[in-house]
């Protein structure tokens, strides 16, 4: 009866007396006992529906946890990764639901672009940005962003070009200008989560930085671009338009770039002040993870880039204020975000694999599966020669202003680069369900199309390449050559390492060393990439530092497990 009364209680004031007002006496007992019956109805209706959401998040849960044993039984494995075993889990998953279901379902969620922007994709970009070599990925920076941010633009052009010039061969049925370019922003997007798991940091620490830099920096490209092509009209495309377009991607790309620098030093300037260590290391962690959070929202909500802002927050407050927590904190944090990074990329691969089999895409390009698969292919094709377009030309470019071979990018490894970022991933499929659905449905032919032969190019190419670039990188760099001098083995960071940022000199040598004026125009392009190394980090040491904290600049505060072990560190 309580949740009888509870229930009573969500109809509007009064409309069940007025109904029985107007009801003759003799009629009002059979009305209640109709309106109490369908009250019932309905609420084991919704108790039905309460209890099958249980279920289904007990079972994702439980395939969670079978991902991450089996992860761990092939962990030793040369081909498999715990990306594509949560996808070959999924596929899996998803068969069986759909024999169960009779082929009505074959996913135990719904999918939602908020779900993957707001709640799993933050996670995994902060971490990345927490837990990079710093030095190598901005000893690499300029190559990162002509690959990330050029190389994003050249394969955009030819992705859209070809599938403009040749769908329209097929018989796909009509799309217009806003959905070519929206292909090839989708198809342009790499899957960064992928290669965090098929590369390793220690192992190729070039490698990394180059692809995964790549990837991040490729991702708010993608994102941005697509925005972008969403917010202008592009039936009538002149000069202006382009020029327009241009200058917003950029300021976009600024912007968002500055927020999260801004939101990471923020959190440091807080913490190093108020110092919450003294009372409740818990404060600290909730700060540090909030403040990440935040910078993410802030930059959605300003329409601009939160993958770019919240991957430089993570750097910054892996400079800054993750040096001026206490030691118990340092490993929470660490372990914290690695974790939740860890559990949204096999939520993202073990749903996508499921999503892979819904039975209402498919169904509208049965009756054409060659068209289907003709697309899928025309897509691989033109994913592949648009990051050969970029990825050899721009490696060369990235050669000429080295001196050090060393330094040089062989062709070993641009074959390695260009393979290793021809994955595609959740980023693709979500912005696919934007651009070609409506709330994750369809009913159009033609985009259905295009959603199937995305879920398809996902599932060949995190599969297919993700499987053979593992043995690819053993085959063309041996172990042996993979593992230099770049890294610094000191002992406290978030990876159990300290690579000063912007570094390549160690703290004593700071002053010590003249600058070397260019002689040329070689030399002017090869220099800076040192001097402003040593030029940066002058200014962090008498400037930044002591304003917002770090390696050697924590506030004094007596008995905090910091300050002890601050002297040990100088």
């Amino acid at each position: 009866m309580h949740v009888l009364r509870t229930s009573l209680k969500r109809f509007p004031a009064g409309l069940i007396e007025d109904a029985c007002f107007f009801i003759p006496p003799i009629q009002k007992a059979d009305t209640m006992a109709a309106h109490l019956s369908y009250l019932m109805s309905k609420l084991q209706t919704l108790s039905t529906s309460d209890h099958s959401s249980v279920v289904s998040m007990n079972l994702f849960v439980a395939l969670l946890l079978a991902c991450i044993v089996i992860g761990h039984l092939l962990e030793e494995n040369r081909w498999v990764n715990e990306s594509i075993t949560a996808l070959l889990i999924g596929v899996c998953t998803g068969i069986v639901i759909l024999l169960i279901s009779r082929g009505k379902s074959s996913h135990l969620l719904v999918f939602s672009e908020d779900l993957f922007f707001i709640y799993l994709l933050p996670p995994i970009i902060f971490n990345a940005g927490f837990q990079v070599k710093k030095k190598q990925f901005f000893v690499n920076f300029i190559t990162i962003v002509m690959f990330g941010a050029i190389g994003t633009l050249i394969s955009f052009c030819i992705i859209s070009f070809g599938a403009t010039q040749i769908f329209k061969k097929l018989d796909i049925g009509s799309l217009d200008i806003g959905d070519y370019l929206a292909i090839g922003a989708i198809f342009a997007a790499t899957d960064s989560v992928c290669t965090l798991q098929v590369l390793n940091q220690d192992e190729t620490p070039l490698l990394y930085s180059l692809v995964f830099g790549e990837g991040v920096v490729n991702d708010a490209t993608s994102v941005v671009l697509f925005n972008a092509i969403q917010s202008f009209d592009l039936t009538h495309i002149d000069s202006r338009i382009a020029l327009h377009f241009m200058g917003n991607f950029l300021y976009l790309f600024f912007t968002s770039t500055m927020l999260g620098v801004f939101a990471g030093l923020l959190s440091a300037y807080i913490i190093k002040k108020l110092y919450f260590g003294r009372h409740s290391t818990d404060r600290e962690v909730a700060l540090m993870m909030l403040m990440a959070y935040l910078s993410y929202i802030l930059a959605e909500l300003f329409y601009l880039s939160g993958i770019l802002t919240v991957f430089f927050c993570g750097i910054v407050m892996s400079h800054y204020t993750w040096h001026n927590v206490t030691e118990s904190s340092r490993v929470t944090t660490k372990h914290a975000f690695a974790t939740l990074s860890f559990v949204a990329e096999i939520f993202i691969f073990l749903y996508v694999g499921m999503d892979a089999l819904d039975i209402e895409k498919w169904r509208f390009v049965s009756d054409s599966p060659g068209t289907s698969v003709a697309v899928s292919s025309i897509l691989l094709g033109l994913l592949m020669l648009g990051r050969a377009a970029f990825v050899f030309p721009l490696s060369f470019l990235s050669n000429l202003a080295k001196k050090n071979p060393n330094e040089k990018i062989s062709l070993r490894q641009q074959v390695i680069i260009w393979w290793a970022g021809l994955m595609r991933g959740a980023v693709s499929i979500a912005l696919a369900y934007n651009q070609f659905t409506r709330s994750g449905h369809t009913q159009l032919r033609p985009n259905a199309i295009l959603i199937t032969s995305t879920i398809t190019v996902v599932l060949v190419s995190t599969v297919v390449f993700g499987l053979m670039t593992k043995p690819l990188i053993r085959f063309l760099v041996p172990h042996s050559k993979q593992t230099t001098s770049m890294v610094l083995s000191e002992p406290n960071t978030p990876k159990s390492i300290i690579v000063p940022l912007l570094g390549q000199d160690s703290e004593g040598d700071l002053g010590s060393q003249e600058v070397r004026r260019p002689a040329s125009i070689r030399d002017l392009l090869t220099t800076p990439t040192h001097t402003v190394h040593r030029y940066w980090r002058k200014f962090d040491n008498a400037f930044m530092r002591p304003v917002f904290g770090g390696r050697g600049f924590v506030p004094f505060v007596p008995g905090s497990p910091t300050e002890r072990n601050n002297t040990q560190w100088q």
